[in-house]
């Protein structure tokens, strides 16, 4: 009994303590506005989505790129419907017993099926360099933008360019959307470039 009590007692005190240094701590300031934080700073965004549709390079690497992804589509669907067809061919032949021995009809379908693997093969090849090279263009992109933001900033003067993707931000007032400007600037470089 006397244990329980001793117990009890120390919760108690421990709550009594607990208590009295949240008193005595100072209640926490609200945080002040972002506006009073950053005075001086000047700040604009870039909507990407915009950009990557109105920037004349950006339409040229995808409209390149759309064409190399269709005549993979193409190559691979010509492959298919003539993997397909000898597929066919072997089955309709092997259900009217064309075939003289069963070691010839192992033979046609091992050649069917090296012409399958083949066929995975180049897909994931076809696949596999599209892939780098969109990555190489994103870069190539990427840097273009950022080289132009570079001359663009030297005498805009921002302290920060943030990137507007979708609806990832939340509020911005629009005089700080510098996308027309920026756009208009990277055509003009790109035209001078060509």
């Amino acid at each position: 009994m006397k244990k329980i009590m001793k117990l009890g007692f120390a919760a108690i005190a421990a709550m009594l303590l607990f208590t009295q240094c949240n008193k005595e701590q100072p209640q926490e300031q609200p945080v002040q506005a972002c506006s009073e934080g950053v005075k001086g700073i000047k700040i604009a965004f870039v909507d990407i989505d915009s950009l990557l549709t109105n920037y004349e390079f950006s339409v040229t690497i995808n409209k390149e790129m759309l064409r190399k992804e269709e005549n993979m589509r193409l190559t691979l669907s010509e492959k298919a419907r003539d993997l397909q067809q000898d597929i066919d061919e072997f089955q309709r032949k092997l259900e009217n017993n064309v075939f003289a021995t069963q070691a010839r009809a192992e033979e046609e379908q091992n050649r069917i099926l090296k012409k399958r693997e083949s066929y995975d093969k180049l897909s994931e090849r076809l696949a596999s360099e599209l892939a780098a090279e969109s990555q190489k263009n994103n870069i190539i992109l990427r840097d273009s933008i950022n080289s132009y933001l570079k001359e663009f900033n030297a005498t805009q003067g921002y302290d920060l360019i943030i990137s507007r993707v979708g609806d990832n931000l939340l509020y911005a007032n629009e005089t700080l959307d510098i996308t027309k400007e920026v756009i208009k600037g990277l055509n003009d470089r790109y035209k001078v470039e060509e």
